[in-house]
């Protein structure tokens, strides 16, 4: 696994990824990443290594353009512009995201044995969590029984 670090694109398939779109026409861009999110949101029984990484990464710039997302900010990230992408990509993502994180999951099980793992699990999450953000618990009812 040609990993550095737990950044969406800090590994040599996402890397390889941001420079396939680079190469990409603009318009050609967005179908790129729904089909690495598709891949992996639609994953049936287990999802490989190379196609999780390419979900993160494609998640990442769907998070990038999110109101409330951080830049997708990387050294190995794509440096060519990208196409405004739909709103639907979020659901997506998150979809491909959750299969990332599960236990079908062949990345997961990798990083599982690594010393690093609580660390990129709360990244995924963070990534996660811009696109569908977690219902915070109510201090109230919301009416009386």
């Amino acid at each position: 696994m040609g990993t550095w670090d737990i950044g969406p694109f800090d590994n040599d398939t996402a890397a390889d990824f941001a420079d396939e779109l680079d190469e990409a026409a603009l318009e050609e861009r967005e179908a790129m990443i729904r089909g690495v999110l598709k891949r992996a949101a639609g994953a049936a029984d287990f999802l490989g290594v190379s196609d999780s990484e390419r979900a993160v990464g494609a998640a990442a710039l769907v998070v990038a353009q999110h109101p409330d997302g951080d830049p997708a900010c990387s050294n190995y990230g794509p440096s060519e512009p990208l196409p405004e992408l739909p709103a639907d990509l979020r659901m997506l993502a998150v979809d491909a995201l959750d299969q990332v994180a599960s236990k079908r999951s062949e990345l997961a099980e990798l990083w599982a044995e690594a010393a690093n793992w609580p660390k990129w699990r709360q990244d995924i999450t963070r990534l996660r969590n811009v696109l569908d953000p977690p219902i915070p618990p109510q201090r109230e009812a919301l009416f009386e029984v």
